[in-house]
Formats: C-alpha cells, structure tokens, sequence
C-alpha cells in the first residue's frame, strides 16, 4: 500500500499562504551570540499608529496552525508578531536553559533588538500563556496588557499526585502532549476537545501529523514540560500588575478550571476571568468565533475588572 498523500504538509503550505496573504513576512532573529534562533511572522512594516500584539502558541504543532484564523480579523487594528517558541517550527537553541523563563527572555529581545518594538500586549495560549505570564513578571515595562488563555500558570507540582490532573506523571503527560502514536495523539485530542472527532479521522492522516509535526526536537520539548512542573510551588510565583484577561474552556481536561480561579485570585483585580461553556482546552481550535470576540473586546476597550462568564 502507498503511502498516505501528507495532508499535514499540505495544509502547512496553505497557513503559509494565509499568513503571507494577511500582511505578514516569515523573519528570524538571532540572538545569544548565534546560539538561539527564533522564528516570527511579522508585519511587512510596522505601523507606529497602531499597537503591537504578540500571539504565543502553545504545545503541539508550529504558531501557523493555532494562530491562523485570528491574524486576518487582528492585522486592521494590531502590528501583529506570531513567533514560533523554542523548538517549535524554525526556532531553536544549543543553551541548556527550558524554563518559561528563558523562552520569554528570548521572545523580548526578539521583539527589542530584531524589530524594535518596546510596547506591546501578549496573548498566550497553554504553554505559551506560561511564557506570556513570564514575560509580564520579567518586562513589566513593555507588557502592556496581557490575555492567558487555557494556561495552567497557577499550577503546583503537588497537584500531580493529589490527582487534579488525568494523568499520574510528568511522563505520562508527556507521552500525551507529545504524542508519537496514533493511539496517544487521539488521547490528546479526547483531553483536548469538548466533542472531539477523532473516530473519523484516518490513521494514517494521524501518523502523518506526528511524522510531520511530532517527531522533531521531541526530547527538546519533553525537557520543557518537565521545566514547567519541576519544584512548581504557587507561594514563588510572582503576581503581576498587567490588565489580564483570563480565558478558560469550562470542560478542560488539561488544566482543570480550578485553575483558572487559582489564576484569578493570584493576580487579584487587575484580572478578568472568562469561562466559557461547552468548551475544552484547546479553544483556540474548538471556539475560535467565541474567543476572538473575548479577546477583541477586551483588547479594543477598556477592561472591566471583575469576573464574568462567557457562553
């Protein structure tokens, strides 16, 4: 039997085009002396009238695929930057270092010494609303308004083994978020999704999708959900000052909902937290209309400091 035609390259192509046709340029910067290089889609020139937004992805495939149908409503009132983290797509580091952390310094000096751009709100979505949130502590300066969507920032290490979560290790997280069969890429989508449709999906689009967006830098990547667990206590986690949004699926199976209040009273009134309904985890995906609609009024007008539900 031949081999399946490779949907997941394809349709990378496609999010190229897209990005392109919205406005945007693919650019790298360097940084730490050659050692890191990190990967944006950019504006193909920076309008000083209008205010920067960064849009950071999370685990799983590169930022075209999360970010894709929130660039073209966005670039009419944003500068848009979409970077691809460490790891991920054509960024990528010899340092040692996996910690939100330094993912964040990079990005700052990716948007400082690469395009000269100080100002600017972030919106991050699961693993990147880790970096976001690293990014306000670090460059409260620069960070101007910040959205964490799905993002278990709030999360201590003792959660694991007090059964918040649905798996009982570090490693079988990995195994799930970081998938390299079928089998455990339809379990992440089953964690992923409210109503997830993996059952009509072939199992070779799926190998397809793992060949292509799974395999590489996968120890890399593992090292940097061991990073985000590690030694994880609330009591160090430093609040920020930002307006924050906070968005989170009602039904999610990665970061329980909890955690999204956690997150809310953490940071205390600057921040408005977002429930929506019939939703999971990756709500960049399953509720794409309903988000951008949270996130536009809040980043067009000012925020209501208090908590609210979405539908």
């Amino acid at each position: 039997m031949g081999k399946c035609f490779s949907f997941t390259s394809t349709r990378d192509s496609c999010y190229k085009y897209s990005f392109e046709n919205a406005g945007l340029k693919s650019s790298t910067t360097n940084l730490e002396e050659g050692t890191t290089t990190i990967h944006c889609w950019s504006p193909k020139k920076h309008n000083q009238n209008k205010p920067t937004l960064v849009l950071l992805h999370g685990l799983g495939a590169n930022a075209m695929w999360q970010w894709d149908y929130f660039i073209s409503p966005l670039i009419p009132k944003f500068n848009v930057y979409v970077p691809d983290l460490l790891f991920f797509g054509e960024s990528y580091t010899t340092r040692p270092e996996r910690a939100e952390s330094f993912q964040a310094q990079c990005v700052m000096r990716m948007m400082i010494e690469g395009f000269g751009v100080r100002k600017m709100s972030v919106c991050g979505v699961s693993y990147g609303g880790f970096v976001g949130y690293s990014m306000a502590v670090q460059f409260p300066d620069c960070v101007e308004k910040l959205v964490i969507i799905s993002s278990g920032i709030c999360l201590e290490e003792k959660d694991m083994d007090q059964g918040m979560f649905k798996v009982n290790s570090i490693d079988d997280a990995a195994a799930i978020l970081l998938p390299q069969t079928p089998k455990k890429l339809k379990e992440l989508v089953h964690l992923s999704f409210y109503k997830p449709t993996t059952n009509l999906i072939p199992s070779c689009f799926l190998s397809d999708f793992i060949q292509v967006m799974c395999t590489e830098n996968r120890e890399e990547r593992k090292q940097l959900v061991v990073a985000l667990h590690k030694d994880r206590k609330l009591a160090n986690l430093p609040k920020i000052n930002q307006t924050t949004l906070i968005i989170w699926g009602e039904q999610d199976q990665v970061f329980p909902v909890e955690l999204a209040h956690r997150l809310k009273r953490h940071i205390g009134e600057s921040a408005q937290l977002v429930i929506v309904k019939k939703a999971g985890h990756a709500l960049n995906l399953e509720k794409p209309k309903v988000l951008y609609k949270t996130m536009k009024d809040f980043l067009f007008n000012p925020v209501t400091k208090s908590e609210s539900n979405g539908n």
